[in-house]
């Protein structure tokens, strides 16, 4: 009987490591790609609670009729105005109402429904934004220290004078060098988010003094403070609207003036809106942000 012949035992062992890495191979090419991960899963979204300027996209078109009501920060009255007349001359047919009572009553108005945007020159507080307040930044600004044109003060003062003089603890020109006069500091009310930034950038958080000599004014405006300096009164307002003061001056800080990038006294002025925006609200603040909408803002000013 003869024997049979056949392939050695190694032939089987090469064939089947062929199949398995084959197979091997075949699933591990079948796995789905790994998901793109995009910005609106869970863990990616941008934090909306300080929103950039990418928050809005600029309009391509808005419908005739639309119409944005804007009240707050009177240290944006320029700026409103400003974006009122390049929003509205842009696409046709839309209203753009601007108002200036103080950031807090801004922010009032838009928790009432009676504003859709509210102009504000403050941080928001965690409260506001609890409510679902939340804001956009839209330029940057200086808080500017002025005196009248005829105040004695020969030079800037430090951070610590301006500190103390805010607090009632210098109140006479004799002890910045100046002839002996009484200090009136006029402070702004308490609705202004120049007032409250003030007391964050100047104060530290600390509260205006109470001396007789600190005088809160009435209103939240810059011309009737400007006014009322004289010879004897320091104030403070946003820069732009006491950068070309012609009876008043502007006083360096530390040896530094608003213009520098280091002056201390910066912050950001914001549009408030509330969440969900309107459609109105979308195309004004995506026209606010653009490129085009700050051009006009700088142009402005």
């Amino acid at each position: 009987m003869s024997n049979k012949s056949g392939p050695p035992p190694i032939v089987f062992v090469l064939a089947a490591l062929v199949l398995l890495g084959g197979g091997f191979w075949y699933f591990k090419n079948q796995q789905p790609p790994s998901p793109t991960i995009s910005t609106t899963q869970t863990g990616t979204v941008p934090d909306t609670s300080t929103p950039t300027n990418s928050a809005f996209p600029p309009p391509a078109s808005v419908p005739g009729g639309t119409v944005v009501r804007i009240d707050g920060s009177t240290s944006m009255v320029g700026i409103n105005q400003n974006l009122k007349r390049g929003f509205e001359g842009q696409f046709s047919g839309t209203s753009v109402a601007v108002n200036a009572n103080g950031s807090d009553k801004g922010i009032q108005g838009l928790t009432a429904g009676t504003v859709d945007v509210a102009a504000v020159s403050r941080s928001l507080s965690a409260a506001e934004k609890s409510q679902g307040l939340q804001a956009v930044p839209v330029s940057n600004d200086a808080i500017a220290i002025v005196i009248g044109n005829a105040n004695p003060l020969g030079s800037g003062l430090t951070s610590a004078q301006l500190a103390d003089i805010f607090q009632g603890k210098i109140s006479n020109w004799s002890a910045l060098g100046a002839p002996a006069k009484p200090i009136r500091v006029l402070n702004r009310p308490v609705i202004s988010g120049t007032h409250q930034s003030f007391q964050d950038l100047v104060l530290k958080g600390a509260n205006f003094g109470t001396t007789p000599n600190i005088i809160t004014l009435p209103r939240d405006e810059t011309t009737g403070m400007v006014q009322e300096l004289k010879t004897d009164g320091i104030g403070y307002a946003t820069y732009a609207q006491v950068a070309k003061q012609s009876t008043a001056r502007v006083v360096a800080i530390d040896g530094v003036t608003p213009g520098a990038s280091n002056y201390p006294y910066q912050r950001k002025l914001l549009y408030v809106y509330k969440n969900p925006p309107s459609p109105a609200v979308q195309a004004f603040l995506g026209y606010a942000t653009s490129s085009q909408g700050q051009q006009v803002l700088v142009q402005g000013n």
